[in-house]
């Protein structure tokens, strides 16, 4: 539920801070009129995410166990480079999002196309959506445990749109910019776990060389070997006696920094391979934004929105 509730609760308030956005100016320029198209596009987006979500959920169940590990790896590898492109497209375009989606508004306005609102609010949410149910998805793949990995998931939502709504009316102010970058790095260590996991099942899957194929090293015994005899496609270590896959423990750690306790060689040089250069990357890209100011604190309260002089606030995707 930690990882999930996470993930919920970062891009439910992305979504909900881009609805803002939209919403704020409509009403600003007093075009409440042509909102319920702007809510048309945002319905269609959460379908579209939802209807993602039940094919890889229901359509899975169809195919082979190879087949199924096969699906699960190419996916989660989708999932990390849909993760880690969004990461770095909100340190680069994050301060200027509200002016984008302003513009976008204005051009659809001057054209009078009722689609072109329709498709503003589709693609604005749409994004967040589908990188949501992704992480999902391949977050319970790895879990195994739908319920509670669902159930964390609404809760983030839920905790996202009660913020959402506070921010908007000016009852809580947070300092976004802060928020934006823990959750972003929080993002970067789960991308490296579903990374990590995506090996296992593309090895379980025999796409990759590793203990479940012809190549992995054998011990006298006949079983799998461990440690630094079985590099590279062996077991780099097997704490099951020590941290059971089942416990408590077992799943904190895999929900936050992606430890589990039996990995592969290539899962533990894909998991450090991608936080050492992810994570350099993306401190860096912290380290070189501006210095913050009360500005790009937090999110104007509904009454500010209506003054143009008041900037956007940073880090909204």
């Amino acid at each position: 539920m930690l990882a999930t509730f996470l993930i919920g609760l970062r891009e439910g308030l992305e979504a909900a801070l881009v609805v803002g956005i939209l919403v704020a100016y409509l009403t600003r320029i007093g075009r409440r009129d042509v909102l319920p198209r702007v809510w048309a596009g945002i319905g269609l987006a959460v379908a579209l995410a939802l209807g993602i979500g039940a094919i890889l959920t229901f359509g899975s169940y169809a195919l082979t166990f190879e087949a199924q590990e096969l699906l699960g790896g190419i996916l989660s590898l989708l999932t990390v480079a849909m993760v880690t492109w969004m990461i770095f497209w909100m340190q680069k375009t994050g301060r200027t999002m509200k002016r984008t989606l302003e513009g976008g508004i204005d051009r659809a306005l001057s054209a009078g196309g009722a689609w072109a609102l329709v498709a503003i609010g589709f693609i604005s949410v749409a994004r967040e959506g589908i990188e949501t149910t992704l992480l999902l998805w391949s977050t319970v793949q790895s879990f195994g445990d739908a319920p509670s990995t669902l159930l964390g998931a609404l809760l983030g939502l839920a905790a996202a749109v009660a913020i959402g709504w506070l921010l908007a009316r000016g009852m809580v102010r947070v300092d976004l910019r802060v928020f934006f970058a823990w959750t972003g790095a929080f993002l970067v260590v789960v991308a490296a776990g579903v990374l990590a996991y995506a090996i296992h099942d593309l090895q379980e899957a025999g796409a990759l060389p590793g203990p479940f194929t012809a190549l992995a090293p054998v011990e006298a015994t006949g079983a799998v070997a461990t440690g630094w005899a079985a590099f590279p496609f062996g077991w780099a270590f097997d704490l099951r006696a020590v941290i059971p896959p089942t416990s408590p423990l077992a799943a904190l750690l895999q929900a936050t920094i992606g430890f589990m306790p039996q990995m592969t060689w290539l899962q533990v040089v894909a998991w450090v391979v991608y936080l050492a250069v992810v994570g350099t990357i993306f401190v860096r890209g912290l380290r070189r934004r501006p210095a913050s100011t009360q500005d790009h604190r937090a999110m104007p309260a509904a009454s500010e929105v209506a003054r143009p002089s008041i900037p956007h606030p940073q880090g909204a995707s």
